[in-house]
């Protein structure tokens, strides 16, 4: 009967065991020094060694020559408990012997000595699924149990083991297996399969696995019973349901471009062919991570798990970005694959993080912004985005278009007025002045009376009327006025055309006697002053042509 290869490989001493050097040694020490625990706790990834560890120990410690730390393989106890029949070495799920009957089953079975062997061995895989009351009474036994027992407790998740067991053993971490040592493991099994496999079929095998070793080996055995045995990266990728470098890389040149319809033709295609968007982002985040990678570390670095021809082709894309755009990009995609998990349409969320990556390449770094503040030279404009080509089959129109004649109208109709861009840095200070310069309340009256909005300029005639900054205030004398100025869209409009620029109206309730034409305050005088020898600074002036939309609101002396 055929046997699986994870299983037929499975390492049978500490000699053949793969990428848990740590763990070896201290297991080695303790057998040579009879320094051996009566309890353990192996945690770590899936598929990384720890039942294999666990049935390792128990042959060094009970084989015919032992304790030793090269089991014999010819005895009775080796052979037994390789094949998972040993009377003496007791296995047991505890996925399905979870509940306290079982673990008070197991301490009445401590009590007897073994019946062959030196030690009664107990692994208790999938240990963090015991309920806490079979812990507790599993609790005294593993604290003193006899000297021919010993505990090893297998888990993928240490961290729901109760520290009340966890003190009372010896705990190892397993690590991933490195993907250089992946790869040498499963081409050593190539070869005594006689199975033909390249550095690119191995590096997308042991890809799949993720630093698991069993479920490397269980691509391996999935990829020769399609392909045979000569093995081909493109078919085991199509096979795993992993994505092509090429895929992939439509994706950093469509960021490398700016080409936003690159990116929704990319998930048109990908949602036409069937694949799987959540999916297909997890494996752009790797990408990405691999490309950030080789951006630092450089080409035939052990830090990218990828193949030497795979690793050219990092580097060659790599040099498209800098380090903060490729970590800027990482980050999206990692958020765009949060996003997924838990959407309801898929596509949608994918085109939108797709869509943000282009435009996130596009942004101006705030270092180049300032150096060219610094230097006086206006930045380069960002890359613009690449128009998609019109379709042909586009039906021709016979006349203008809804749109053509709704612009046609609005051109026809009289430009609203609006504040001309000032030619230099020069003409803000007089913008300035001259606002100030503004007596308010006839000006406003004057206009009002002319569109025929009486009462808001009988109100207007009543008020007082002053200037802070951008806010044009108000003194009326009831609750009534102070709304009815507030929400007036003529005395907003007109505000803001004798203003040149947008004013906010505020209104408040107060004394109104004696209103009269009001001149500034000494105070607002002093604060012109100072407005203007701000604005006349050859850096201030350098920063406003920089940023044309920015309004300095307030200025204030750090003498003062």
């Amino acid at each position: 009967m055929y046997q699986v290869i994870a299983r037929k490989y499975r390492p049978q001493s500490f000699s053949e065991l793969i990428g848990q050097e740590h763990v070896r040694t201290t297991l080695e020490n303790a057998i040579t020094r009879r320094r051996i625990a009566h309890g353990y706790i192996f945690s770590g990834q899936r598929g990384t060694g720890k039942t294999t560890v666990a049935r390792i120990l128990a042959r060094c410690l009970n084989c015919v020559n032992g304790p030793v730390i090269q089991p014999c393989g010819a005895c009775s106890s080796c052979i037994e408990i390789s094949s998972g029949g040993a009377v003496d070495v007791i296995e047991i799920d505890a996925a399905s012997n979870r509940g306290i009957n079982e673990m008070r089953e197991l301490r009445e079975n401590v009590r007897y000595r073994p019946a062959r062997d030196r030690y009664k061995v107990f692994i208790i895989d999938e240990a963090h699924q015991i309920t806490n009351e079979a812990f507790n009474a599993l609790l005294k036994t593993l604290e003193e149990p006899p000297e021919w027992a010993v505990f090893v407790l297998c888990t993928t998740e240490a961290h729901k083991i109760p520290t009340t067991i966890a003190s009372r053993c010896q705990q190892f971490s397993f690590r991933s297996v490195d993907f250089d040592e992946l790869i040498a493991r499963m081409q050593w099994i190539c070869e005594q399969e006689g199975i033909q496999a390249d550095a690119d079929v191995l590096a997308v095998l042991a890809q799949a696995g993720e630093g698991s070793v069993r479920d490397s080996l269980s691509a391996l055995d999935q990829a020769i019973a399609c392909c045979g045995m000569q093995l081909n990266a493109a078919e085991v990728r199509r096979l795993l349901g992993m994505f092509s470098l090429e895929s992939l890389r439509a994706v950093a040149q469509a960021l490398r471009d700016s080409n936003p319809a690159a990116m929704l033709g990319l998930v048109q295609e990908l949602e036409h062919n069937g694949r799987n968007l959540q999916h297909f982002c997890r494996e752009l985040a790797r990408y990405f991570r691999n490309l950030l990678v080789i951006k630092i570390a450089g080409t035939n670095s052990r830090l990218a798990p990828a193949s030497p021809a795979e690793q050219e082709s990092l580097a060659e894309v790599a040099a498209w970005f800098t380090e903060e755009d490729l970590t800027r990009y990482l980050q999206m995609t990692l958020d765009s694959f949060k996003e997924l998990q838990t959407s309801l349409q898929p596509r949608l969320h994918l085109e939108i993080g797709l869509l943000r990556l282009v435009h996130a390449g596009r942004l101006m770094p705030i270092e180049e912004a300032l150096a060219a503040l610094e230097s006086g030279a206006p930045p380069a404009p960002p890359k613009p985005a690449l128009k998609p080509a019109p379709s042909p089959a586009a039906p021709a129109r016979s006349g203008p278009s809804p749109f053509d004649r709704d612009a046609a109208r609005k051109a026809a109709a009289p430009p609203a007025p609006a504040p001309a861009p000032a030619s230099s840095a020069d003409a803000a200070p007089q913008a300035a002045a001259r606002i100030r310069s503004i007596d308010w309340r006839p000006a406003l009256h004057a206009a009002l009376l002319e569109r025929g909005n009486v009462h808001i300029a009988d109100l207007v005639e009543h008020s007082e009327v002053a200037l802070a900054g951008s806010e044009l205030r108000f003194t009326v004398a009831g609750t009534l006025d102070k709304i009815g100025i507030e929400s007036d869209a003529d005395l907003q409009q007109i505000a803001a055309q004798i203003a040149g620029r947008p004013l906010k109206i505020a209104a408040s309730v107060g004394s109104t006697a004696g209103a009269a034409p009001l001149s500034q305050p000494q105070a607002d005088s002093d604060n012109g002053e100072l407005m203007q020898r701000a604005l006349s600074h050859p850096e201030v002036k350098r920063f406003r042509e920089l940023f044309p939309e920015a309004h300095i609101r307030t200025v204030r002396n750090l003498k003062e």
